[in-house]
């Protein structure tokens, strides 16, 4: 589990919270309560005791080169006590943010140099009847359309997950 100090680049994806209280319903120690539906561009990211104004800065001038973009999630995917749903159109900012923290190991490497973009819907589910009914819960959702629209860089707390800023997808900077 992360420990307060901890930040990450996120993009909340309101429209999917459905899929989370689906799972909560199927078992709420599945869902982390208080993380809205979201994709991490990147996580961990820089701690928070080494964050920079140049890695603010690029986490701006990284959501400003990316248009807002309408989505639509499909595919459930299951793995090692999670269920996520896979969000290929967001693969490409997932990997520009990826390549300009290359020395940052996403999920600490526990899915490979390269996971997909995705969805965390439950975690947790090491028991394999609760991951098919988790499954089964938020399948009869998809498909489901949503819309990317900003970026957050975000902290852990001792009151949990805090946004430090949100910056709108695809517009530049001021002068």
């Amino acid at each position: 589990m992360p420990e307060p100090g901890t930040t990450a680049v996120v993009i909340a994806l309101p429209d999917a919270a459905p899929l989370l209280e689906a799972a909560w319903r199927v078992d709420p120690a599945l869902v982390r309560r208080g993380v809205p539906a979201h994709v991490s561009l990147l996580y961990p990211f820089v701690p928070e005791s080494a964050l920079t104004d140049q890695d603010e800065q690029g986490v701006r001038s990284l959501a400003a080169r990316f248009p807002a973009a309408d989505l639509r999630l499909e595919e459930v995917v299951t793995a090692s006590g999670f269920v996520a749903v896979t969000v290929p159109g967001l693969q490409p900012i997932v990997d520009a943010f990826r390549g300009q923290w290359p020395g940052l190991r996403p999920y600490w490497g526990r899915f490979g140099a390269r996971p997909a973009a995705h969805v965390t819907v439950a975690m947790g589910a090491d028991d394999p009847a609760a991951a098919a009914h988790v499954r089964a819960a938020i399948g009869s959702l998809l498909p489901l359309d949503t819309r990317a629209a900003a970026v957050q860089l975000v902290g852990l707390t001792e009151e949990g997950w805090q946004p430090r800023f949100t910056v709108p997808l695809g517009v530049p900077e001021g002068p």
